[in-house]
């Protein structure tokens, strides 16, 4: 196999490197691109939306993570893979060839799905032992495909918002600016932490980079080391934001290396919005959050309510018996799956998970109707449904719900058209939300739901489902009670 080392972090090679984003009323943001090492434009990147959220206004939504747009489940696999790429290069290591195709595959989904399978025949050298974090809810099937593509030793997890009763969260700590902020780290081993590897930590954005210094003097203070990496595909941090990072080396005599796709600085002006402005396709469903009308297109008619087909797909995977409560502290009895990340992976582990994978990907395969697909993960629950979605078949379009609110708009270049709000089965108290999903573009869905729940608890879900008036929606769980294992669910 023929290696190579790429060159070493530019600053931005396009010939522009200044945008502006009007997006809605008066809100506007300006971007500086600073680092751009693989001369990406950032549309391949994202787009722009407006979000409610007092804290910050805006939002940018990517076009490679299969969140709030639907992709090809290749490309947001091959995101994690390009962080990857950023990781090995910056400490030295030889990559092969083929690594520079990354950056075409995710503007050029058609290329993607060879690509992934080649890597994940020959895994990117990591040489140490190495620690590897990604941050809820939107970073946990980034990080999970950056961490999977590391031959050697190494281990994962993923933060999460889930409160567990049976465990007590080894990390604890915040992300100001979200809407949920609170961060736990739960493990199954009680030494996953232990040790002096280098740490990685992943996210799709870094605003400020406090969420990241959060966990750092965290984990710093129980299970010191002296090499920090955070990752991302784009950093926005300001000269003061910086500054924080190096007084945090210094205070902590460790050092902290910032690697991602693109960085700049952003100003923003205007926002938050105010709903009396916005666009007439835009309707107030409550105070402090709207969704799109659903327009239907003229001389069309919507088919009738969807089919609803339920499939439990829990003999092919592992699980964790554990329980967790909601904000009014209700219990769901309904354990987790094992090898999400939630709980603490090993590299030892990836061979099984990716035979629970191909197995659960075969049979779901075949259930397939329709020939335009669209998958849809849920919440933290991204990585392993983004995976068997890239093995069932041509077609195939991925997303995830969310919890992040966003205002819907009819305008170009604007990031969320269509919008589905629903409350959480976890929690009837978080409004979760998917997005874009137009009419008449797909016919067939499959939901997939790490977790079993009543009827009461996922009927706001199925009325958001309904909405979308895709003709057939598969339900997939992945843990279901043996007491609820009968024919037909």
């Amino acid at each position: 196999m023929k290696t190579r080392t790429l060159p070493r972090f530019s600053s931005a090679k396009t010939s522009k490197s200044k945008y502006s984003y009007n997006i809605l009323g008066d809100l506007k943001v300006d971007i500086a691109i600073t680092g751009n090492p693989f001369d990406l434009p950032p549309e391949a990147l994202f787009q722009m939306a407006a979000r409610v959220n007092k804290k910050r206004s805006f939002l940018f939504v990517s076009k490679v993570l299969g969140k709030h747009i639907p992709v090809n489940p290749h490309v947001s696999l091959l995101s994690g893979a390009a962080l990857a790429l950023l990781y090995v290069q910056k400490f030295g290591q030889e990559l092969p060839e083929e690594m520079e195709n990354i950056m075409d595959a995710l503007q050029h989904p058609q290329q993607a799905e060879g690509l992934y399978q080649r890597l994940k025949s020959e895994l990117l050298p990591l040489g140490e032992d190495t620690l590897f974090i990604s941050f809820a809810e939107t970073a946990t099937a980034l990080g999970h495909s950056m961490y999977d593509l590391f031959a050697g030793t190494s281990r994962f997890l993923h933060t999460t918002r889930e409160e567990i009763r049976e465990m007590n969260a080894v990390l604890q700590f915040e992300e100001e600016h979200s809407h949920a902020t609170a961060h736990r780290c739960y493990a199954l081993q009680s030494d996953f932490f232990t040790g002096s590897q280098p740490v990685v930590l992943i996210d799709d954005e870094i605003t400020t980079g406090n969420t990241a210094l959060n966990i750092i003097r965290d984990l710093h203070g129980k299970h010191p080391r002296s090499r920090y990496t955070v990752v991302s595909l784009l950093d926005w941090r300001s000269d003061a934001d910086k500054r924080r990072f190096e007084e945090v080396e210094r205070e902590l005599n460790v050092n902290i290396h910032c690697l991602s796709l693109m960085s700049g600085q952003i100003e923003v002006t205007g926002g938050p919005l105010d709903l009396e402005h916005l666009s007439p396709q835009v309707e107030v469903i409550d105070q402090g959050n709207a969704r799109a009308k659903t327009l239907e297109p003229k001389g069309l008619a919507y088919a009738s309510e969807p089919v609803f087909k339920v499939h439990d797909v829990s003999s092919h995977f592992g699980h964790v018996d554990v329980s967790s409560i909601d904000s009014k502290q209700r219990a769901n009895l309904c354990g987790y799956l094992r090898l999400t990340g939630r709980f603490g992976l090993h590299s030892e582990d990836n061979i099984l998970l990716d035979e629970q994978v191909h197995s659960s990907a075969a049979w779901l395969k075949a259930q397939r109707t329709g020939t335009r697909t669209l998958c849809m993960g849920t919440g933290e629950f991204m990585y392993i449904p983004m995976r068997i979605s890239a093995e069932m078949g041509e077609g195939v379009s991925y997303q995830s719900s969310t919890r992040s609110p966003i205002y819907p708009a009819g305008h170009d270049h604007y990031a969320v058209n269509y919008a589905f709000r629903y409350e959480s089965p976890d929690d009837s108290q978080t409004p979760n939300f998917f997005y874009n999903i137009p009419p008449h573009v797909y016919d067939e869905m499959f939901v997939f739901m790490e977790r079993t729940y009543d009827e009461e608890q996922q009927q706001s879900m199925m009325n958001a489902l309904k909405d979308t008036r895709i003709p057939v929606i598969h339900l997939i769980y992945f843990n279901v009670p043996a007491s609820r294992q009968t024919e037909g669910f």
